[in-house]
């Protein structure tokens, strides 16, 4: 009989996305063929503690999203060390952390250094995918269409009147490193912007203030490494002001439509832009790209997610059940990526001898 795989599934972590991440382990791990792989949960508190548990117990109010939690009870262990690597000898780490300290590049790098193979982008496509500011210039650099957007830094000048004669109203604030609609706030108004503004340096010392673009939310996920394909397209309507983050993990706040109701040229160039999105983020594995449709037919790129939501109900997984793989052959073919990667820089020489 074929020795299982032992996969570390790795998830909440120091993010304001900490919730969320919990939800998506609990859909990776119910997901995950039991007959290929003995699954070992990993997971961070919010104040960096990393525990060892099993699969019976290391939620708490699993059901809950509000309420959900680590089971503080579960063995704490010093990350990747004697007991990590050769006691229980993790042979993938499958992370679902979404949002800093796990979507970064930080835990890639991590990973990297401790030579154990892991699903997703590596510490470059995770730092760039994650940094919304460096993220869009680097895809208007490759000539893929952004729309219009002013940076500010924690401490730095910022001129209601000037922003807003050079971007127009409405417009959002939103955290540089962030996702899941964490610290976003659409502005109508002066006094709006200064929540906004406020509300947004909570969570980074760097935010982004973008145009608004009317149009219809669109998204497609990625899949692969050298050569990735992308999936039919989705798309959000947000019964909301925006697709916040009730909307998409606690209320009913949205609808999605899979596959959007699109022409075929349009469905075409959305995979096409989302693939040379990927690329030119040096992504890896797996990511989601959200795009913005006009009435006219202008497609904008909004964002990539490295590790999108895995939650029972997140766009990433239904997007390609939707394209002809299901989940649990999607989270082997995401393992295979992982390893395929891993064997390839494996051959590298390391030194000049």
């Amino acid at each position: 009989m074929k020795k299982k795989l032992k996969i570390g599934v790795l998830f909440g972590g120091k993010s304001a996305e900490h919730e969320v991440s919990l939800q998506s382990a609990r859909n990776v791990i119910n997901s995950l063929d039991k007959s290929k792989y003995e699954i070992v949960p990993m997971g961070i508190t919010k104040e960096g503690r990393w525990l060892l548990s099993n699969t019976s117990n290391y939620l708490l109010n699993s059901n809950n999203p509000k309420l959900i939690k680590l089971n503080a009870a579960s063995r704490e262990i010093v990350p990747i060390n004697d007991e990590v690597r050769v006691k229980e000898k993790i042979d993938v780490i499958f992370p679902v952390m979404h949002g800093p300290f796990g979507e970064d590049g930080a835990m890639q790098g991590l990973l990297k250094l401790a030579g154990v193979p892991f699903v997703g982008a590596g510490v470059l496509g995770s730092a760039v995918g994650m940094d919304k500011d460096v993220m869009k210039r680097l895809l208007r650099e490759a000539g893929l269409p952004v729309g219009e957007f002013i940076v500010k830094k924690i401490g730095g000048k910022i001129n209601f009147k000037k922003i807003k004669k050079e971007l127009g109203l409405p417009l959002f604030v939103k955290p540089a490193n962030l996702g899941s609609s964490v610290g976003i706030n659409k502005v109508r108004n002066e006094k709006e912007f200064r929540f906004a503004i406020k509300d947004a340096f909570k969570y980074d010392t760097k935010i982004l203030i973008e145009k608004f673009i009317p149009g219809r939310e669109i998204e497609c996920a990625v899949l692969g490494n050298d050569k990735p394909m992308a999936s039919l397209p989705g798309e959000i309507i947000a019964n909301q002001e925006f697709y916040s983050y009730d909307a998409k993990y606690i209320a009913e706040g949205s609808v999605a439509v899979i596959p959007a109701k699109l022409d075929k040229k349009t469905i075409k160039k959305i995979r096409e832009l989302a693939i040379k999105t990927f690329q030119a983020l040096n992504c890896e594995g797996l990511g989601r790209v959200d795009f913005f449709l006009t009435k006219g037919g202008k497609i904008y790129v909004n964002e990539i997610n490295t590790i999108p939501g895995f939650t029972d109900i997140s766009m990433y997984p239904k997007l390609w059940e939707a394209s002809g793989i299901p989940q649990t052959k999607l989270l082997d073919t995401l393992i295979n990526l992982a390893l395929e990667r891993f064997n390839k820089e494996k051959k590298l020489k390391t030194t000049v001898n």
